[in-house]
């Protein structure tokens, strides 16, 4: 997991954390809607990161399909 991800959970946890410990109203309410933000990024954060994980495995099949291709041309003789 990335870094971002678990900072971005990490401080969700911590606001749903204060939100059950919190009496009064807008403190709980300030903290539940922080704990939405959080979470929210969290989710960009795990997205782009499988996102980036497609586009290398895309990226290393091209090149293997390059290669192969390049391979299989016999060489000009000069």
């Amino acid at each position: 997991m990335s870094q971002n991800y678990e900072f971005y959970n990490t401080r969700a946890n911590e606001a749903a954390a204060e939100a059950a410990k919190a009496t009064l109203d807008n403190v709980r309410e300030r903290a539940l809607r922080s704990e939405t933000a959080w979470r929210e990024m969290a989710d960009r954060a795990l997205q782009m990161e499988q996102e980036r994980e497609v586009a290398k495995e895309e990226r290393e099949k091209r090149q293997a399909e390059a290669a192969e291709a390049a391979a299989a041309q016999p060489e000009a003789v000069a």
